[in-house]
């Protein structure tokens, strides 16, 4: 990825599925954002639900909006949890 592509990654948990494979996401800092899965996400048909913790890559032009780049597993012990 070159140097002016630098993403963003940050964890949250979606909040709510909409039909068009949008989700919407509290992010851990606080803010909101709607995501999409990635590509090989849904090549590999890995379900994104309701209280996943999951990983957003955003741009820095915008965001507000970001793809879906990994799902936590329940059993990972380093699961990453929101702030206190």
């Amino acid at each position: 990825m070159s140097e002016k592509e630098q993403k963003i990654e940050v964890d949250g948990e979606v909040l709510e599925s909409y039909k068009s494979g949008m989700y919407r996401i509290a992010l851990d800092n606080g803010h909101e954002a709607l995501g999409y899965t990635a590509g090989k996400m849904r090549r590999y048909r890995i379900k994104i639900l309701i209280g996943d913790r999951i990983k957003l890559e955003l741009s820095p032009y915008d965001l507000t909006r970001g793809r879906i780049v990994y799902r936590y597993r329940e059993s990972d012990g380093n699961v990453a949890q929101p702030p206190v």
